[in-house]
């Protein structure tokens, strides 16, 4: 039987409270933390599954003085909060009823009947609290070990449980798959259509998360393939995905984190109003909208002064439009915007009546000091006397 490797998490003081509150034998660590372990990658977030009803739960921590939230109580889910970090804690569920977008649940007792219900085999893998030993009820380990995503069960079924699923499937397959699995990529394209009743932020979610991902240029161009990409942002051409694979080339050669909201950028022509449609469609946050519709205004000529860029647009913008324009984005890496070393009142001093022609003079002078890339006090002064000359 394979058993959890021993990880700096598993060894948690707090955890192990936890654990002595709920009692070893109604607990087994879930999901991601344990998948993500057996890869040897760092994790992020612990879960437990327990055959305790969320009230026993709630009472067996608050003898143990473990504060707790309801998080999703309706779904069976506490969050015990720790102090080094959160758990959540789902008592072990059936589905009684799904119409592609939620489900209708009840408890259980078996954790193989918690388990089916699950997306992939390598996320329905279970691992004793105490001795790490794994219950994989579905070829999970393996399926992880040869770089395969996999449904539990019929995929077709598994999708019309759940229509995410199929967004889901393409970036886990991005993040641990080596093939594609046909009967997987059969029902994605044969259900497609399915994605349209969902909600938009759902899809967003989704969609930016599988962006953010190292590579996952190849994926876009297999849901172009499958049509599944149409059916979520048909705004994603042949030609916008091959962008993408431009860009994630740019941001390794320049040594760039990937970025999920400008890789959607790379994915739509460099047309405002697009930009604004897309991110009313995906009801995207107002700090993104603006970032989206900044990123659609560039053009070819962006990477000749990208500080210039900078001072104007703002800094990621600017790395966004340099890096999708082939660009290089070094100059931006520290930089800070410099304040113009003149003021207002300096003009009117040299005699200019206060009004609209002061606000010119020194957005003509600010304009050539950028163009310059901020030169000293000395220059600015230059450029004033130049300014004042003229006019």
């Amino acid at each position: 039987m394979t058993s959890l490797p021993q990880a700096s998490w598993t060894k948690r003081d707090d955890l192990a409270q936890l654990i002595a509150a709920l009692g070893a034998d109604n607990a087994r660590y879930v999901g991601g933390a344990v998948r993500d372990t057996l890869l040897g990658k760092d994790i992020h977030d612990i879960d437990l599954a327990t055959p305790l009803l969320p009230a026993e739960v709630i009472d067996r921590c608050r003898e143990a003085g473990i504060r707790t939230v309801p998080t999703g109580i309706d779904h069976g889910t506490i969050t015990a909060v720790l102090p080094d970090g959160v758990v959540e804690i789902t008592t072990l569920r059936r589905d009684v009823s799904t119409d592609g977008r939620r489900a209708t649940v009840a408890f259980a007792q078996e954790w193989k009947e918690d388990a089916s219900r699950r997306d992939f085999t390598i996320n329905a893998l279970y691992a004793h609290p105490e001795t790490l030993e794994i219950s994989d009820y579905f070829g999970g380990v393996e399926d992880l070990a040869n770089g395969r995503v996999r449904f539990i069960g019929d995929a077709r079924e598994r999708i019309r449980e759940d229509h995410l699923r199929i967004l889901r499937y393409f970036r886990f397959q991005t993040r641990f798959g080596d093939d594609w699995d046909e009967e997987a990529t059969d029902a994605s394209r044969d259900l497609a259509s399915t994605l349209k009743g969902l909600s938009r932020e759902r899809v967003g979610w989704e969609l930016l998360n599988l962006l953010a991902l190292p590579d996952p240029s190849v994926t876009v161009f297999k849901m172009r393939e499958l049509g599944v990409m149409q059916e979520v942002l048909p705004e994603c051409t042949a030609r916008e995905a091959e962008k993408l694979a431009e860009l994630v080339r740019q941001e390794r050669d320049h040594g760039v984190a990937p970025d999920g909201m400008r890789r959607l950028a790379a994915l739509l022509p460099p047309v405002p109003t697009v930009a604004e449609a897309v991110s009313a469609r995906l009801r995207l946050s107002r700090k993104q909208r603006e970032r989206l519709a900044c990123v659609a205004r560039r053009d070819s000529k962006d990477g000749e002064n990208p500080l210039a860029l900078a001072y104007y647009e703002g800094t990621d913008c600017a790395r966004d439009r340099v890096l999708l324009t082939r660009g290089d984005p070094a100059p931006l890496e520290g930089w800070e915007a410099p304040e113009l070393p003149l003021k207002g009142g300096e003009i009117v001093e040299r005699g200019v009546g206060k009004g609209p022609q002061v606000a010119r003079i020194l957005q003509a002078v600010e304009k050539r000091w950028v163009e310059e890339r901020f030169p000293d006090r000395g220059r600015v002064m230059e450029l004033l006397d130049q300014e004042l000359a003229s006019g």
